[in-house]
This record gives C-alpha cells, structure tokens and sequence, in this order.
C-alpha cells in the first residue's frame, strides 16, 4: 500500500545530497520512481509523472539539459529553459533533482556509455553523439537516484530502445515504462522543441502526424511497399516552405533496420526540420 504523502516539493542540486535522499526512502521501504527530463515541461512529461506518481510512494523528476547529447552544431545553448515554471508544474512530486554540468561532468571526467547496433540507425546516424550522451547521462541518473520505476514516452521510440538495452545489458535493477505518444488536440506530437515554430511554421509540423495517419490508412488498405508508403510519406512532407527531412524509415522497432514491406510489427519514424526545430514522431503498424 503507498504510503499517504504531505511534504512539498524538494529541490535538490548536489549528488551526494540526491544519493542520501533515496537511500532514505530505500531504507522505508519506499518505491521511488524516476522521469528523467531536460525541463521545459509540457503535458507529455506531466504524464510520465502521473503514471509515477500513480504507482510509486515517491517521485523523482530530473530536469538536466544533458550537453553531452548535442552535437556542436546542435542547440544546446538556445534550448528552452524555464526552471520556475516547471516546479510549478510538478504538483504532487516530492524531489526535484536538477544538478549543474559541473555536478554532473566534473572537469576530470572520463567515462561515457556506448550502446551498440541500434545506435547506427535513425537518429543515431545523423546525430553521432546523443545516444552515447543519453545511454551516460541515464545511467549516471538511475545510479545517483537508486529507482525502482523510471518513466519514458515512446515519441523518442528509439531513445527508449537503447535505454532498454542498457539496463538489459548491464544488469540495471530498474523497470522501464513505456508511456504512449502524447499529442495536441490537433494531433502534433508534444516537444519542447515545440517552443521555437513560428505559428505557420506550427501549421507545417502538422504535416508530420498527417503522413503517418495517410500512411496508415494507405496500409489498411492494402499498401504494403515500404518504399511506396515512403514515397507518399515524402510527398506529403516536401514542398514545405521551411521544411528539410532528416529521415523517413520503416523499419523493425526493435532492431531499427529498414524493411522492403510492411509486414509484422513495424516503425514508421520520422524526424523533419521544421523552421529552426528538429521535430521527430512515430506510429506502430501492428501486424497486418
């Protein structure tokens, strides 16, 4: 039975003052709960904290912009930030843990994760450094927080998939889950990155979610051609002012490779630069 809560929102910055914390609610026997974030919260991220706080007797939301996940061209530095806000969002939270880069990649520091494989495709190839950022940053998270739950949304499908391998792979003694895409009412997958589109340049991001609900419907109805599927999806996403395509991919959700058809399981991902935003999104074909 959880454990009835009446203390406010904590702020923690230091490690070793994190580490104490959740050793204190281990020794209570208390189930801790983790959704990782790099702040500029939206309903997406609200969702993962109320599946935590629905099911852990304490819940830690961590908001860090990771810089060793940005390439030097990327945004790491315009990245929205908007610390005081966000704790007024987190409602119900016990520990907010949001250390410095100093904290968490002190001068000396040496060591980084590299998941293998899944990490080639996708986002992995146009963007060399994140997943080894994000496979560091997580681990270090999951080792200072000690979780027994951590919560992800299934928009960065393929972040979610090299988080699971790490844990598979090094033993972690945590439960992931899984948390479905959360969208506006007018269907566009909620980002932070969000922030920065104009509201024509919002217009075009719809185009996004729209292809995926064309190449659905274009699979129910008998098209099953990975590259025909591919090509309308291009065609619905081209001729955008302000539009450039990162990749359009049908592949196998777990390995990420390309499929030439449609059949089983299947991930039809997207990332599109939209004005100055890099938006991604997703569906699941199930077998058809």
């Amino acid at each position: 039975m959880m454990e009835t809560k009446t203390q406010t929102l904590q702020a923690v910055s230091s490690i070793s003052e994190m580490k104490e914390i959740s050793q204190s609610f281990r020794k209570q026997n208390l189930t801790i709960g983790l959704v990782p974030t790099m702040g500029c919260l939206h309903e997406g991220h609200l969702n993962l904290v109320k599946r935590s706080l629905e099911t852990c007797d304490r819940t830690v939301v961590s908001i860090f912009v990771n810089p060793t996940q940005f390439g030097p061209d990327e945004d790491l530095d315009t990245y929205p930030r908007q610390l005081q806000s966000d704790i007024e969002k987190l409602e119900g939270v016990d520990i907010l843990f949001h250390p410095s880069n100093e904290e968490m990649y002190p001068t000396d520091y040496k060591t980084y994760v590299q998941v293998q494989d899944i990490t080639e495709h996708l986002c992995g190839k146009s963007r060399p450094d994140l997943f080894k950022g994000v496979s560091t940053v997580v681990l270090k998270l999951f080792n200072i927080v000690r979780p027994h739950n951590a919560y992800f949304g299934e928009k960065d499908w393929q972040q979610l998939a090299v988080i699971e391998a790490l844990v598979e792979d090094l033993n972690l003694d945590v439960v992931l889950n899984r948390v479905p895409i959360v969208r506006e009412p007018d269907g566009l997958a909620m980002s932070s990155r969000n922030q920065y589109l104009s509201q024509q340049e919002r217009q075009t991001a719809l185009s996004l979610s729209r292809s995926l609900k064309e190449a659905r419907d274009n699979i129910r109805q008998g098209t099953t051609s990975a590259k025909v599927i591919s090509d309308l999806i291009r065609q619905g996403l081209s001729g955008k002012e302000g539009v450039e395509i990162d990749y359009i991919s049908i592949c196998d959700p777990k390995t990420f490779r390309g499929k030439e058809q449609v059949c089983g399981r299947t991930l039809i991902a997207l990332a599109v630069k939209v004005g100055p935003s890099r938006l991604i999104d997703n569906c699941i074909i199930e077998e058809i």
